[in-house]
């Protein structure tokens, strides 16, 4: 099995080796982290909306009735955070959470923030056309969802260049079989943060504004409202969830549509819906995502028992031949694409249409009238990391 998250080869082309698990099964054991892998868009699909997986199993066992161990105790600030988040709930606490978070952060809220989205996108691609190119990873891609998710918390300017290190930090957990010094970092960042929103909350509590914060203590039903901590980790999550699939689907885009340079001269601003979502299919930015197994499921002919862990391939799903006609093709008028980067069922990403936003804003200040075609300035190499998959860099010119 050419299947490897730790070796550089696979992270910069993992495709070759989805092949491979495909043809082999439909849920394939992996002794290195002790999952059932699943490769398969229909199966993958499937499995996000099945409520006998969940992405906890603490609303309905202990550690031990699932036979699990407990994290270790330094790591709680970690888990306290994460643990409340949307990602990471199940109902009913999920769709509580939800239905409150969806009160403030409606698609009015997007809609509202779209002229300063590409407003910000236009500056940043001004500041790479006045240096004549530069790394896009850098000056374009990073700034402009950290800035985006800034303005929408309402954090002021000065305290946005904290928001970017924070997130990188928390994100680290989220790799496979993380190391003690990535859980050091995540935890610190994890309490920083934490006390950062805290004085900021409360800030917003005296003199509400027309931020999502302000709105998120506003937001109540007959069900009462959101606690501090449920806030503190709706806003760690919109920033880092929301912040790494842009910035990854920009570079990773990009380096893309270098290589396919007949696509690249024929985008235009119109293909541009079409073409974000093509290149989240073609290169998603998350490669796997984790579900813990509730009651006994079947997947084909295995059984996976309660207590066991799956890995849904969303890389290998995006370029399923039995969903996607000629998947390892790059078609930026693709129609038919109904990708899983955002996920499925209940746990679909909330921020969707915001990175969507994003994106096409980002993309559309790099294409627009007046602005020359960008050259690539060298080969990029892959960061560490393959659940969270994106570019070191991308140095380009004009």
């Amino acid at each position: 099995m050419g299947f490897d998250p730790w070796d550089a080869a696979f992270v910069a082309d993992p495709y070759p080796a989805y092949r491979e698990l495909r043809e082999q099964g439909r849920a394939l054991w992996w002794e290195a982290t002790g999952q059932w892998l699943v490769p398969h868009y229909a199966d993958v699909s499937a499995l996000l909306r099945d409520r006998r997986l969940g992405r906890t199993y603490l609303h309905r066992f202990s550690h031990e009735e699932f036979g699990r161990q407990a994290p270790p105790p330094g790591h709680e600030p970690f888990h306290v955070l994460n643990d409340n988040g949307l990602l990471d709930l199940e109902d009913p606490a999920h769709a509580r959470v939800r239905r409150l978070v969806s009160k403030a952060f409606t698609p009015r809220t997007v809609e509202q923030l779209a002229p300063a989205v590409d407003r910000m996108a236009r500056e940043l691609v001004g500041r790479l056309l006045a240096d004549g190119g530069g790394d896009l990873l850098t000056v374009v891609a990073e700034p402009l969802p950290v800035a985006v998710i800034a303005e929408l918390l309402g954090v002021p300017e000065s305290d946005r260049a904290l928001l970017r290190p924070w997130s990188a930090d928390i994100c680290g957990m989220y790799e496979l079989r993380p190391d003690e010094e990535t859980a050091r970092r995540a935890v610190r960042a994890s309490v920083e943060f934490s006390a950062y929103l805290r004085e900021l909350i409360a800030e917003r509590r005296k003199v509400p504004g027309e931020d999502l914060i302000s709105g998120l203590i506003a937001a109540h039903d007959d069900e009462g409202r959101l606690s501090e901590q449920e806030m503190i980790s709706t806003c760690v999550l919109l920033l880092n969830a929301g912040h790494e699939a842009t910035v990854n689907t920009t570079v990773n885009g990009w380096w893309a549509l270098f290589r396919h340079p007949e696509q690249l001269a024929a985008l235009n601003s119109e293909k541009l819906s079409t073409a974000v979502d093509e290149l989240m299919r073609y290169d998603t930015p998350l490669q796997l995502f984790e579900r813990w197994v509730l009651d006994d499921i079947l997947v084909g002919d295995t059984l996976i028992p309660r207590g066991a862990e799956v890995a849904l391939l969303f890389g290998s799903a995006n370029r399923d031949p039995a969903r996607f006609e000629r998947p390892d093709a790059l078609d930026l008028v693709r129609a038919d694409n109904p990708h899983l980067s955002f996920g499925a069922g209940i746990h679909y990403c909330l921020g969707a249409p915001l990175a969507r936003r994003e994106l096409t804003a980002s993309f559309g200040a790099l294409l627009a009238d007046g602005v020359p075609p960008l050259k690539l300035v060298r080969e990029p190499r892959w960061r560490d990391g393959y659940v969270i998959r994106g570019l070191d860099e991308l140095l380009v010119e004009f």
